[in-house]
């Protein structure tokens, strides 16, 4: 009975002492510095380091690609302005009448026929000076150009550009059509040098390598 007695006791004590050091465990202060060790608060400096670098070099070669890619559109765009024609034909269709006297007067234009709403174009670059009714036009739009000369173009049904405006060579501007003292859908086509004397508009076409 002692020896067993003695034995329960010794039992009860380690159970007693392993409660003792679970609770020990669980409240220890080293344990949550412990736990706190393993998840971090920062990452490392060299870490970061790296990222900014990567960032810093992918925006430069962003920004150098881009570059490129302007470049190479200028590029493109000054070779376009180069092959671009700068004198063209102010509409497609029938010549019909020159330039010289007709039926007891004098015919200071080319007429060039075709259906109603057939596009007309500018015949080289310039600067629209007038664009609106006109006494026997019916409607015109008049085009300056660098060296002064004046295109004029009449009977139009309708017009698209306006005073001031910009044009290129062989940017519609208007529409053939048969207004004013007109006796089909016609585009009535002048060229006017800068001395503002009614030239043929023939001649200053050929020069330039254009053909009606």
């Amino acid at each position: 009975m002692g020896a067993f007695a003695a034995a329960g006791a010794g039992q009860a004590l380690q159970a007693g002492a392993g409660d003792g050091t679970d609770v020990q465990l669980a409240n220890h202060s080293d344990g949550a510095a412990t736990f706190d060790g393993v998840g971090g608060d920062t990452a490392p400096a060299p870490q970061i380091l790296a990222v900014s670098k990567t960032t810093s070099e992918g925006s430069a070669e962003a920004a150098k690609l881009l570059r490129s890619q302007q470049l190479t559109t200028e590029r493109e765009a000054v070779e376009a302005e180069k092959k671009r024609p700068k004198f063209v034909r102010p509409a497609a269709g029938e010549f019909t009448s020159g330039y010289g006297g007709r039926w007891g007067t004098m015919h200071l234009g080319i007429d060039i026929a075709g259906p109603i709403g057939t596009p007309i174009v500018s015949a080289a670059d310039g600067v629209v000076i007038e664009a609106g009714p006109a006494s026997g036009f019916g409607l015109w739009v008049r085009v300056q150009h660098a060296d002064g000369t004046i295109t004029v173009y009449g009977h139009m049904d309708t017009f698209s550009v306006s005073e001031g405006q910009q044009v290129k060579a062989g940017q519609q501007i208007a529409r053939m059509g048969n207004r004013g003292f007109s006796t089909g859908p016609h585009l009535h086509f002048e060229v006017w040098n800068p001395s503002g004397q009614k030239i043929n508009p023939l001649g200053w076409l050929n020069e330039r390598g254009v053909t009606v």
